[in-house]
């Protein structure tokens, strides 16, 4: 199998190549960074580009789109940044992809897509999302995505599988989540600040994303699906986790103990049609962390 893969050198994507290696999947890789000795060919251009048509081969078998401002700090009171990247750039690439007749378009969505969670409710791939309730310009511009994907699957018939990731965490250098950033504080001995210990996320790991990436390869048909963490993890299971692991015992500030938040995005779609499921335990993925806070 030979696939395409934009935004090659984030966190996610490392880590997907990584595992395609292992599978023997063939890997092109685009972004803007610059690379040199790769072990997989790759090409430094922009997904708005019109280069990029002329790197899309016929013979690519799936494309994978990472590529995107993916953190809501980078597109706040950005919109036409936002947009111009992560939808402009989506249907550029998506364009590209279908007059080379590729047979699988792979998007990485977010959880944040979904608006607000009430009275803890979970939630899966079918609930109604209301969006006049968002107020992240990252959340809208993938949730416009989705709906251009949709169109041209409605249009064209084109293989289109969306995957929802949830809270990705792991061992990087930046870029933390609530579980490297408490992870780090405790092995450090700093304070930690946080508004109720009882807020949660289905924090998942990098690995697991991954794998669930290439466990959708091949899929048929418009998809949408969650690859989400098994549970919802609290600030406070984060905290004991790290205590223990670390053998530290940590100054926690609470400020707003009532003002909990809870999103809980289903993943039982993931475990029914690609059998997937996250195998790394919070525990375990705490471990990962070590050399890098």
């Amino acid at each position: 199998m030979k696939i395409l893969v934009t935004g090659s050198e984030s966190f996610v994507g490392r880590e997907l190549i990584k595992q395609c290696e292992k599978e023997d999947i063939s890997v092109i890789g685009i972004d803007i960074v610059d690379r040199n000795n790769t072990n997989y060919e790759y090409h430094k251009v922009d997904i708005c580009s019109s280069e990029l048509a002329e790197i899309i081969s016929e013979d690519i078998d799936a494309v994978i789109h990472l590529a995107a401002l993916s953190k809501d700090s980078d597109c706040r009171d950005k919109a036409y940044e936002c947009f111009n990247i992560n939808v402009m750039g989506t249907l550029n690439l998506i364009n590209s992809v279908r007059a080379k007749k590729i047979k699988q378009f792979i998007f990485a969505s977010s959880e944040w897509v979904y608006d607000d969670f009430k009275n803890n409710e979970e939630k899966d791939e079918n609930s109604l999302i209301n969006i006049f309730n968002h107020k992240s310009e990252y959340a809208l511009s993938k949730l416009v995505s989705e709906s251009n994907l949709k169109q041209k699957f409605l249009h064209d018939k084109f293989n289109i599988t969306i995957l929802r990731f949830g809270i990705i965490y792991g061992p990087r250098k930046n870029g933390w989540s609530a579980v490297e950033e408490i992870s780090n504080k405790i092995k450090n001995e700093k304070e930690i600040v946080v508004g109720s210990l009882k807020t949660g996320r289905r924090f998942i790991h990098v690995n697991d994303i991954a794998r669930g990436i290439i466990l959708s390869l091949g899929l048929t048909g418009l998809h949408t699906i969650n690859l989400t963490g098994d549970r919802v993890i609290t600030l406070e299971d984060i905290i004991r986790i790290s205590e223990s692991l670390f053998n530290k015992k940590s100054i926690i500030k609470e400020e707003n103990p009532k003002n909990i938040s809870i999103r809980d995005p289903s993943n039982r779609k993931a475990q029914e049609m690609i059998n997937w499921k996250p195998l790394i335990s919070l525990e375990e993925g705490i471990k990962t962390l070590d050399k890098m806070i």
